[in-house]
């Protein structure tokens, strides 16, 4: 872990010392997007401004409003851990007159809501007045979530909100101005103040905030809402009974840590920051969680989220840590009570206000829900503060290089933060590494027990299957290959690769592993979905379900197949990445490993026939489809090495290796393919089997019939001592 943590940090400053790119998104999108199709009526853009990422909207020849990207003003991300692209026009009078959908990477989208649902969501934007969200706080609309893409929909929600907003106050539509920075002095938190010593202190001075609803309110809210189901469905409970009483500190804060925290736990947390990271605590009673039944691990928490005016974040996994319990004299029982991480370079300023906004749910039919929101606002109380001392302004060149440092500085945090909070499944991946290449290396060892070693290859594809596939979801896919060739032809940079640990340290391995055995070191023993066919297929084998062995002829033909779809998806990708992602669908990957079937039917129902035709024809995928095994077997003639021994004998005459090789791998003539070797080890075994290899059997009847010889029958062996000369 040390070296790698030395190697990363190499690479860190590396990239922080890349040149920022300085042209906008909206400079990329806008040749894609016709005036017509964002407003009706619009026939062409002017030129972008050389101040701010917009572009005028014409008609006529004169400006009818303004039009931008969402990401070239907001840095919100969805579950892709991207930003969705979305272009929207303003008029000025401040009112959206257009909004297109433009880009996006978003798997809940991508995978089974149709992208008309979502651009038609999009477009149900148009006439949003942000000088009613400016005086409001960005809450004067009802988000209208489509259910499976809560997420996704309140980014776009954030992220078209946020950046109009921006962009009004910049060019001054509506008669909205810029924000004035607050006069007088600046404030930091001061680390020695102190806090009350019981809860009710602590709520009185407002160091913790609660946002109390009862089930009548809630109730009161949803009956507001237009669609009237959610009437229909009122909670049946008294109007009186608590539906959440959910709280919130501030507990980075050194003495509201401690107060909330106590000692032990605190240490715990100033551990867990990052420089410049800050945390809340979250605690909640009552009918209604703020976490919710369906949070898995992997995932985002979609209740909640933390507003600072145009920063936004949306808590993951790896920013929450569970509280055991509040230490503070005096508190409440809680049903549940969180930590939630602030990443430092998302521009939260712990002493300005913010609020929790919390997403309340009601199911209106069988897989259908409306929403609505309330918010808990929170300000670090006066006692917590100390001014900031005055200092001079930077020089002009020198406020330039500090932002450069900074940016610098948050780059390296961002990668050092990503790849710390893995470092639990880095250790266990490096620990999976080891295990096989140890296997590899000392094969003659590993499979000289053919039931240990069944036993061993079971586990290790099991462990695969659930620990790299269904819970760190570190499926390696052709789509990488792709985007790593848009790179290095478009202008190559690590960031994209970075962000997943997991998937990064894969790569590197396959392509050593490449050198030294081909493409089955990880075909055969790190892929989820392969693991997960050949798993089923023993069970089908336990089951005796008939297997099928093609004629070799036709599986010689059936080979190519692969390679094909390999060069197809390669040559669309050349023209158009984003056509080749929706084409690699044809890898069942993402159904059946990253969302775990669950999907639109059509892509189950895919993946569950390849996963059928596997209980018939073992590893059916893999052998005949799989884009990415061909890509991997292209350069798997390339190896150093061939570990695999064979006897003479091998294909001329005996063809047991042959008959039982599980993807028919191994000729009629007795060699091994290297591009089609998965490299399970199973020849192996049968090498040193004492019970089915002829090669073998014929050796120890050999050596059985020489022991049982008498002294007689061996005088005239050659190697007998009798018959040796006299020294």
């Amino acid at each position: 872990m040390t070296y790698l943590r030395f190697l990363l940090s190499h690479v860190i400053l590396w990239l922080a010392a890349l040149p920022a790119v300085a042209e906008p998104v909206l400079a990329k999108f806008l040749p894609e997007v016709a005036a017509g199709d964002l407003v009706a009526g619009a026939d062409g853009f002017g030129a972008i401004r050389d101040d701010l990422a917009v572009v005028p909207l014409l008609k006529g020849g004169e400006p009818i409003g303004w039009a931008f990207i969402t990401s070239d003003f907001v840095g919100t991300t969805g579950y892709s851990g991207k930003p969705i692209h979305t272009m929207v026009a303003i008029d000025k009078d401040a009112k959206v007159i257009g909004v297109q959908l433009v880009k996006h990477s978003e798997p809940i989208v991508l995978i089974g809501i149709p992208d008309a649902k979502v651009k038609a969501l999009a477009a149900a934007y148009i006439g949003l007045d942000l000088v009613a969200e400016a005086q409001s706080g960005g809450t004067s609309h009802d988000v209208d979530i489509i259910s499976g893409a809560t997420v996704t929909v309140m980014v776009i929600d954030d992220s078209i909100v946020r950046s109009g907003l921006k962009v009004a106050r910049a060019l001054g539509l509506g008669g909205l101005a810029p924000e004035a920075k607050a006069a007088g002095p600046r404030f930091e938190i001061n680390p020695e103040a102190g806090a009350a010593g019981d809860w009710t202190a602590l709520e009185g001075d407002g160091t913790i905030r609660r946002l109390s609803l009862d089930v009548g309110q809630v109730n009161a809210a949803f009956a507001g809402l237009e669609d009237k189901r959610a009437a229909e469905r009122a909670l049946t409970e008294a109007p009186e009974t608590t539906f959440i009483e959910m709280q919130t500190a501030l507990v980075s804060v050194p003495a509201i840590g401690r107060a909330v925290l106590g000692e032990a736990e605190y240490a715990n947390l100033t551990g867990w920051l990052q420089p410049g990271e800050q945390a809340i605590a979250v605690v909640g009673r009552g009918l209604y969680s703020f976490k919710g039944s369906g949070y898995v691990r992997g995932g985002i928490f979609d209740r909640i989220v933390l507003i600072q005016g145009d920063v936004s974040v949306r808590f993951r996994d790896k920013m929450h840590r569970r509280l055991v319990a509040v230490a503070t004299p005096g508190a409440p029982a809680f049903a549940e009570a969180d930590l939630f991480r602030v990443p430092a370079d998302v521009g939260f300023d712990p002493v300005e206000p913010f609020r929790l906004q919390l997403l309340v749910q009601r199911e209106v039919g069988p897989i259908e829900k409306l929403f609505t929101t309330f918010d808990l606002s929170y300000q670090l109380p006066q006692s917590y503060l100390r001014p900031v001392a005055a200092t001079q302004a930077p020089e002009p060149d020198t406020a330039t290089l500090a932002a450069a440092q900074d940016e610098g500085t948050a780059q390296a945090l961002l990668w050092k933060r990503i790849w710390n909070g893995s470092q639990f499944e880095i250790a266990v991946l490096l620990a999976m590494l080891f295990v096989l290449t140890a296997v590899f290396f000392f094969q003659k060892w590993t499979t000289r027990n053919e039931r240990a070693f069944f036993w061993f290859r079971i586990g290790y594809l099991t462990f695969t299957l659930v620990f790299l596939g269904w819970y760190a979801n570190a499926q390696l896919s052709v789509v990488n290959l792709m985007a790593l060739f848009g790179a290095l032809v478009s202008g190559f940079s690590w960031q994209a690769f970075l962000l997943d640990p997991l998937t990064f340290i894969l790569w590197f391995a396959v392509a050593a592993a490449l050198l030294f055995w081909g493409r089955g070191a990880y075909c055969g023993w790190l892929c989820p979905f392969g693991a997960l066919q050949e798993l089923t297929n023993r069970i089908a084998k336990a089951l005796h379900i008939p297997q099928w062995t093609l004629p070799w002829g036709l599986h010689e033909r059936l080979w190519p197949i692969k390679y094909m779809t390999f060069l197809g998806l390669f040559g669309v990708s050349l023209m158009s990445i984003e056509q080749a992602e929706h084409l690699a669908e044809v890898e069942p990957f993402k159904t059946a490993i990253i969302l775990k079937f669950i999907r639109a039917w059509p892509f189950v129902a895919y993946a569950a026939a390849l996963l059928v035709a596997g209980l018939f024809v073992e590893r059916f995928y893999c052998r005949y489809l799989c884009p990415l095994g061909a890509a991997l077997a292209i350069p798997a003639r390339l190896r150093m090495f061939d570990w695999l021994k064979r006897y003479r004998e091998c294909g001329n005459p005996c063809q047991t290796c042959a008959n039982q090789c599980m993807v028919q791998a191994i000729h009629p003539t007795g060699e091994i393919n290297p591009n089609e070797c998965l490299n399970c080890l199973h020849c192996q075994v049968l090498y040193q089997s004492k019970t089915t290899c002829p090669v073998v059997i014929k050796k120890l009847k050999r050596r059985e019939a020489v022991g049982s010889a008498t002294p007689r029958d061996l005088s005239g062996h050659p190697n007998h001592p009798k018959t040796q000369p006299a020294e």
